[in-house]
């Protein structure tokens, strides 16, 4: 039983760590820690052009044509132009929290489901929400935006806990 409970603990020790090591040293200086894919597949903002909300002031679908692979997750674009516009400065145009919906960050909990068109730009940080509704509650209440930055950290906690809980959760390989 002890080695049971020595071997797990000393897998999940090494799990984290390389977590934190691979989440501290192929992140841009800035850049979100975790972009939401959805339940399935690996494409952020459900294909939507995350620079075109600031190019064009609207939610513009992009296409796989013009993708580029960011943060683990595929972009897509609506033209080669936008594409290099964020090539050139991610952070400047992903969507805060990993796309997360940030009404539901602002109350320290992750809300997986984003509506691509409920969303707002803010002090030029654009924020994605599940709902127009609650994208319209960002903008009117300036401590939503300063809440979900206050809980962001746990948020990512959170993410980082239900990560592992996956990971454990595949059988092992031998």
């Amino acid at each position: 039983m002890s080695y049971h409970v020595q071997k797990c603990g000393t897998r999940m020790g090494v799990a984290v760590a390389a977590a934190v090591m691979l989440l501290s040293f192929l992140q841009p200086a800035g850049a979100e820690e975790f972009v939401n894919t959805g339940y399935f597949g690996d494409i952020a903002i459900k294909g939507y052009d995350p620079v075109a909300y600031f190019t064009e002031n609207q939610a513009v679908e992009g296409s796989e044509t013009y993708s580029y692979h960011w943060l683990g997750a595929t972009w897509y674009f609506a033209s080669a132009r936008n594409r290099d516009l964020f090539k050139g400065d991610p952070s400047r145009y992903a969507p805060q929290y990993g796309g997360y919906c940030a009404d539901g960050v602002s109350f320290g909990t992750v809300t997986t489901n984003i509506d691509p068109k409920a969303w707002r730009i803010i002090d030029g940080k654009l924020y994605l929400s599940y709902d127009p509704g609650a994208a319209e509650g960002m903008e009117k209440n300036p401590t939503k935006v300063t809440d979900s930055k206050k809980h962001w950290s746990e948020v990512q906690q959170t993410l980082i806990s239900e990560k592992m809980h996956t990971v454990w959760q595949q059988p092992a390989t031998k």
